[in-house]
């Protein structure tokens, strides 16, 4: 179990953390996002959502992490699931600052701006255009 932050005021609008058919939502943003149907099941405490179920790769573990804690209103994201796959690699996460960019965030994390395609990669299909980042919002980095 791991707790992961997020900046509360940033992200896509679900809305309703607290409304009986928020897990229903949220599983059609994660559709919606191109994540496809994951077999979790989500429920909010306040500003805190909780995740539980499992997932085939640490990858899509992550994603889905990203998906939902990247929504206004939420604060945090309990992670309570597990990864059925073989283990991979824990990603690195980046928080995106006002003014920033991924070749600036490119830079800062592997010492390249043109590396940038590396990050939209890393976070597609959450990210639809490498220009199209906002402040608050969570990115995977991957090494």
């Amino acid at each position: 179990m791991s707790l992961f932050s997020f900046v509360k005021e940033a992200g896509d609008n679900v809305a309703g953390l607290s409304d009986s058919d928020f897990e229903a939502r949220l599983i059609k943003h994660i559709e919606g996002v191109g994540l496809g149907t994951p077999g979790i099941s989500a429920h909010a405490e306040g500003d805190k959502v909780v995740l539980r179920g499992e997932v085939n790769s640490q990858e899509e573990r992550e994603k889905l992490l990203l998906a939902t804690g990247n929504i206004q209103g939420v604060a945090s994201v309990e992670d309570r699931m597990t990864v059925s796959g073989s283990a991979a690699q824990v990603s690195r996460f980046v928080t995106v600052k006002e003014g920033d960019t991924l070749s600036f965030i490119s830079k800062t994390e592997y010492g390249d701006p043109n590396r940038y395609n590396k990050i939209f990669e890393a976070n597609k299909p959450l990210l639809k255009h490498p220009e199209k980042i906002y402040p608050g919002q969570v990115l995977r980095i991957v090494d």
